[in-house]
């Protein structure tokens, strides 16, 4: 099912969700900065054929979805549609596990979420290169006070992956973003600040992925947090060699059957 949902203030999401028949778990998906949810089509065909339903959305300003391209006003505008899609996958589904999974921008959404949001009904939360403390300044580096409507060029594209082809790909997909606004990395920059502030909160059980050649989000992001939430369960993994979209790398397959393997332990 392919939809326009509303959000908390009015600014309509584009959602895709898929359920197959006698599913055991539902899995909402959140993807990065400059991306969009269906660039995760390969990932949801894994999680429908192991028996898990899919939620999928593209942020606001992303994708298909509504709003100034690539633009947050403030870092609770991502935090919240987040919520939204998340709350409607939990009422729809009483019976079912739900859990999260985000990458990058989105593995900063999830847990922003699981700080937030610490008592919700979710069974465990994935974040994979997870834009959590910024050690690369990616963010940070962009001078304050300027006009957060101006625009930086997107130049990530031959570092998401070591794969050249994705890199290619990622360049002629005419829903991923060539451009981000100033207001975004600012609206980044203070969630993650919100986060060190408030990670002790998040007490899901959680598993942190990492690409070890990452130069986009460093891997001490995910060190550094998973050090700071309170989880009683949680884990990391390290993939030697791989750059920052893990789930696109040569041994995606090893990486989503360690994906599935958790949540089946948990479901």
């Amino acid at each position: 099912m392919e939809a326009m949902i509303s959000s908390f203030d009015g600014t309509k999401l584009y959602l895709n969700k898929k359920i197959p028949d006698k599913a055991r778990g539902i899995a909402v998906i959140v993807h990065g900065l400059c991306e969009h949810q269906g660039r995760y089509d390969q990932l949801a065909e894994a999680f429908h054929q192991a028996g898990l339903g899919t939620y999928r959305y593209d942020h606001r300003g992303h994708g298909r979805s509504e709003g100034e391209r690539t633009y947050f006003a403030d870092f609770h505008e991502l935090l919240e549609d987040a919520h939204v899609v998340i709350s409607m996958a939990l009422e729809q589904n009483p019976d079912l596990p739900v859990f999260l999974v985000g990458h990058s921008m989105g593995g900063l959404t999830v847990s922003l979420y699981g700080a937030a949001y610490p008592e919700e009904r979710l069974k465990g939360i994935v974040i994979s290169g997870g834009l959590t403390h910024d050690k690369n300044q990616l963010m940070s580096r962009v001078p304050v006070g300027q006009d957060p409507h101006i625009k930086l060029p997107n130049s990530m594209g031959s570092k998401v992956c070591s794969v050249p082809e994705v890199g290619e790909n990622y360049g002629k997909d005419p829903y991923n973003a060539k451009a981000f606004t100033i207001g975004l990395c600012y609206a980044l920059q203070k969630g993650m600040a919100w986060l060190r502030e408030h990670a002790e909160a998040f007490r899901y059980p959680v598993l942190m992925l990492h690409g070890e050649k990452d130069v986009l989000v460093n891997v001490r992001d995910t060190h550094e947090l998973f050090h700071e939430v309170s989880s009683a369960d949680k884990q990391m993994k390290i993939y030697g060699g791989l750059f920052h979209e893990i789930f696109f790398e040569h041994c995606k397959d090893e990486v989503i059957r360690d994906v599935l393997g958790w949540i089946e332990e948990r479901m």
